[in-house]
Parts: C-alpha cells; sequence; structure tokens
C-alpha cells in the first residue's frame, strides 16, 4: 500500500460502497434529514469537473403535484419505450424502473446553461460537461450508500418537457431524476439481473492491451 493510502478497514469501506451501490427502485418511504441531504449532496459537490467548471445542478422537488407531474413524463416515456423494444415490450413493462411516489427525496440533476463559455478540456471532447456531472452523481449515490440510504437514477423522460416543467433557462438540460431515501433492504445485485433483463460483463471482456480487442 501506498504511504498515501487509506487503513485497512477505510479502503474496505470504501470499496464496500462501491460494490453494493444498487439503482434502487423500491422505497420504504420516511424522510432524510437535512443535514443528511446536505451532507451527500456536498459529496456530489466535490466531484471532478474539466475545467473547474462545476457544471452540475441540482433542484429538489418538494411539491407533491410537481412530483406527479415528473412521473407523468416518466410513465410517457416508459410507454414509448416499451414500443421502441418490439418483442421486449412485454417483459420491459413488467418492470419496475422507478420509485418516484414512493421516495423520500425526488432530485432533478441537470447542466447548466452557458456551457459553450467553458473549453478548458471541452474543445474537442464538449460532452465532458456530462461526464463531470455523471462524476458529481455518482458521488452521491456512494455517499448516500454509504449512509445506508438507496438512490435510483431514472432516465425515461423527454429532457425539453422536463425542462419545461421546472422552468429551466435555454441552455440548460436535465440529465437525472434521482429518487433517494430509505430502503427495506438493498438489492443482493443489480435488479436487471436479477430480473433476467440484461447479465453484467466480466472486467476481462472490456479491457483490451495497446490496440481495441487485443488481450494478451
Amino acid at each position: 500500500m501506498s504511504d498515501q493510502g487509506f487503513s485497512l478497514e477505510e479502503r474496505a469501506a470504501v470499496y464496500r460502497a462501491i460494490a453494493e451501490r444498487r439503482d434502487m427502485r423500491h422505497f420504504s418511504g420516511g424522510k432524510v434529514a437535512p443535514e443528511l441531504l446536505a451532507r451527500v449532496l456536498e459529496a456530489a459537490h466535490q466531484a471532478p469537473s474539466v475545467g473547474l467548471m462545476q457544471p452540475w445542478r441540482f433542484i429538489r422537488i418538494s411539491s407533491l403535484e410537481l412530483r406527479g407531474h415528473i412521473h407523468h413524463l416518466v410513465e410517457a416515456e416508459r410507454v414509448r419505450t416499451a414500443e421502441a423494444l418490439g418483442e421486449r415490450s412485454d417483459e420491459f413493462m413488467r418492470l419496475k424502473v422507478e420509485g418516484i411516489r414512493d421516495c423520500a427525496e425526488l432530485l432533478v440533476a441537470a447542466l447548466m446553461d452557458g456551457r459553450e463559455a467553458h473549453v478548458f478540456g471541452r474543445r474537442t471532447l464538449p460532452e465532458m460537461d456530462l461526464a463531470s456531472l455523471s462524476c458529481a452523481i455518482q458521488n452521491l449515490w456512494l455517499a448516500a450508500r454509504a449512509e445506508g440510504l438507496g438512490m435510483g437514477w431514472v432516465s425515461l423522460f423527454e429532457p425539453q418537457a422536463l425542462a419545461e416543467l421546472l422552468g429551466m433557462p435555454e441552455g440548460s438540460k436535465p440529465v437525472a431524476v434521482l429518487c433517494l431515501g430509505p430502503v427495506t433492504e438493498f438489492y443482493p445485485a443489480p435488479m436487471l439481473a436479477l430480473e433476467g433483463w440484461a447479465q453484467p460483463r466480466s472486467l476481462g471482456e472490456l479491457v483490451f492491451d495497446n490496440q481495441w480487442g487485443h488481450r494478451e
């Protein structure tokens, strides 16, 4: 271990949070204490970002009426996705894809407006703003798991419709609806694997040496 490394117990906790993080769809209601919500959001805010642009914006949805409108947008996209899946349509419709009505806290993670002004690290890869927001979401996910909170990332929505619903400025973009809150238990494996929708691939299949597709 490097002299700069954590203790054995601290490293085990970090790797445990990574291994046991789950995309949760089942929540048990309850509440998230304000100080706890602030703590996990601060963890998100500590994420790396290209050019230190910090493109993330989080909108806390406290209105039950607004939560209902977001659920409607997601349900409409769920139906459209099922239609696009063709022969797997019925299988998809049986999956639980969100916990919007049941979670204690609902957040929308979005990209800021005016991102074109940030060129550092984005001249050839403008999508690095999205990569930066994704890092913030992952930080939030891991912090939530360490705190015993479940979190689910919902991407089934039409971005422009959600942006209009939330009064977002032109140029900004919602990327994720995040369900956060207490759960009865965490899934022992990814839910889509448990439901037979897909299976995780091994790391060895996805790591190459020097050239694409080449393995030692």
